[in-house]
């Protein structure tokens, strides 16, 4: 056993370091400022929730009671940021990642994940290349862009009866791969057209001119690859314009901030978003008693991704205790066979690291209040 000694005036005694070994760190690595700091916080919240459960009940590894330690760390959703933090993580010694949130920062920090051997499991990244680049310590707990782009693609035809379909991305990793699945997958299914297709960026305010192009190809439906702090706006100036297309996004745009972001440019049944994850009736309950705990914790409705951090990091306490070690070394094959019932589902993962029976769930918005629509695991009819 490693042994520490404390110089005194009087004496000099040497005692275990034993609390070393009963210290579990993880990381939380999110936008805790920026345009998505909201949905940051969101992510470090949940995580943090998990960690006072886990300390609260005593949860041990190898018949060892251990503290369980947060370390958040902000990104900026600036990719440089990102790598940057993973690193900084890295060296802080913790044993797993719950992180990042967007796929520009995801994919570029991963890489220093796995050089360093340490897994990370994100909760909102949704770029299927996260997942595809052949590294054992990538894992995600939501669906990919494969099954996101599908449902939106297959719902705005099917269900809203689009002809004349407008694109927009923000050409970040994850605003144009989630534009670019939804294209493919309109192009597959047929039965619209896709009349314009814009570019803008994840900073920009102003979008008038490409609106009035859009407007004047009069698109049924304006799909928009990007976050909830640029549809606000964008809404706000559609409406301006007069123009009463559906508006149609990916979880960027799904959370409890659009409301005040769009003012009464949201409308009743205006926007369709779809989260990349969901449950299914038999686990409602189980949701709801989340967010209540989630309320009276933080004093606000989470945004979007708390629940899974929250379960992120239960699941990487879960493999911990299956492999009887917190060494990422260890319990890193224990977490690839993992199946962990959280309050967001059954968690288990497949070769690639993605989520099994991924679920999605369409919402719209009544009232200023997001409305679930329904629970979709494939495709929509």
């Amino acid at each position: 056993m490693r042994l520490i000694c404390f110089a005194t005036l009087l004496s000099l005694a040497c005692v275990p370091a034993a609390h070393a070994q009963s210290q579990v760190k993880i990381g939380s690595a999110s936008p805790l400022s920026g345009p998505s700091a909201h949905q940051g916080k969101d992510i470090e919240n949940g995580a943090r929730l998990a960690i006072d459960d886990l300390n609260a009940q005593g949860v041990a590894i190898a018949g060892k009671k251990v503290k369980w330690v947060l370390q958040a760390e902000d990104d900026g959703s600036d990719p440089k940021f990102g790598t940057a933090v993973a690193q900084k993580l890295v060296d802080g010694g913790v044993v797993a990642v719950v992180g990042h949130l967007n796929s520009g920062t995801t994919v570029p920090a991963s890489k220093i994940y796995d050089s360093a051997g340490i897994p990370q499991i994100s909760p909102a990244a949704t770029t299927p290349l996260y997942t595809h680049q052949g590294y054992k310590t990538a894992f995600r707990i939501v669906a990919n862009d494969d099954l996101v782009g599908r449902v939106l693609a297959s719902y705005a035809i099917n269900t809203l009866k689009a002809k004349k379909i407008a694109i927009i991305d923000d050409r970040t990793a994850f605003g144009q791969g989630l534009a670019d699945q939804f294209t493919k997958d309109v192009k597959r299914l047929k039965g619209a057209e896709i009349v314009s297709r814009q570019f803008t960026n994840d900073r920009a305010t102003d979008f008038n001119a490409i609106l009035t192009q859009i407007r004047a190809r009069r698109p049924d439906v304006i799909f928009y690859g990007g976050m909830d702090a640029t549809a606000g706006p964008m809404l706000k100036q559609m409406q301006a314009l007069g123009m009463t297309a559906k508006f149609v996004s990916g979880d960027g745009v799904c959370s409890e901030k659009l409301p005040q972001l769009a003012g009464s440019a949201l409308g009743d049944d205006k926007v369709v978003c779809v989260v990349a994850g969901g449950v299914d009736a038999p686990l409602e309950a189980g949701m709801a008693a989340f967010a209540d705990r989630y309320k009276k914790r933080y004093g606000m409705g989470f945004q979007t991704y708390a629940p899974y951090a929250y379960d992120a990091t239960m699941t990487f306490a879960a493999a911990m205790r299956a492999a009887g070690s917190s060494d990422p070394a260890k319990f890193l094959p224990a977490l690839a066979k993992i199946k962990y019932q959280g309050i967001t589902g059954t968690i288990a993962f497949d070769a690639n690291g993605d989520l099994r029976d991924a679920a999605l769930t369409l919402y719209t918005y009544r009232r200023g209040q997001l409305t679930k629509l329904r629970v979709v695991r494939d495709s929509v009819n």
